[in-house]
C-alpha cells in the first residue's frame, strides 16, 4: 500500500480493540441487566412486586384515628398535631389490625423527644431546640410536656 494508508495496522488494532470492548459490554450487559429493567422508566419492574411481598409494618395514621379519636382532639392545635403516630411510637400495623392482642409499648419520652429537638446547626430557627443537659439534667421529657400537647404544663 502506498501513499496515506500505508502504515495503517494500528489504526486497524485501535477498531478492533474498540469493537471487542464494544461486544464485550453488550454481552455482560445482556446477562446483568433483567429483562424486566426499563419497562418502568428507569427501574425494573419485579421490584413492585417485591416489595409486595415483604409484610407491612406501618399502619398510617388514618388507623390510629379510628380507635384513639380522644388522642386526636387533644392534639388539635398543638405543635406535634402533624406528626404521625408511628413517628414516635413505632411502627404499628400488628396492633392496628388486631393481629395481636398486646398493647404496644410506651416509647421512652427521654430518649425519643431528644431525637428531634436535640439541639442541631441545620434545624430551622423556629423549631423548638433544647440544649439537654441546661434544659433538664434527668428525669422524663413528660414530667412537664405532654407528649400529644407539648408547652408546658
Amino acid at each position: 500500500m502506498s501513499g496515506r494508508f500505508r502504515d495503517s495496522e494500528h489504526v486497524v488494532r485501535v477498531v478492533a480493540i474498540l469493537a471487542f470492548g464494544l461486544v464485550l459490554f453488550i454481552v455482560v450487559r445482556s446477562l446483568l441487566v433483567p429483562d424486566d429493567f426499563g419497562v418502568y422508566g428507569f427501574f425494573r419492574a419485579g421490584a413492585l412486586a417485591d416489595n409486595r411481598a415483604h409484610p407491612l409494618v406501618y399502619a398510617g395514621r388514618s388507623a390510629c384515628v379510628d380507635c384513639h379519636a380522644d388522642v386526636v382532639e387533644l392534639r388539635k392545635g398543638s405543635r406535634h398535631e402533624r406528626i404521625g403516630c408511628e413517628s414516635c411510637h413505632g411502627p404499628l400495623a400488628a396492633h392496628a389490625s388486631g393481629e395481636t392482642d398486646e398493647k404496644p409499648g410506651r416509647p421512652d419520652p427521654r430518649v425519643t423527644c431528644i431525637k428531634c429537638h436535640a439541639m442541631k446547626a441545620g434545624k430551622p430557627a423556629g423549631f423548638p431546640q433544647v440544649h439537654v443537659a441546661e434544659h433538664a439534667e434527668e428525669g422524663p421529657c413528660t414530667a412537664c410536656h405532654q407528649p400529644h400537647r407539648p408547652a408546658v404544663q
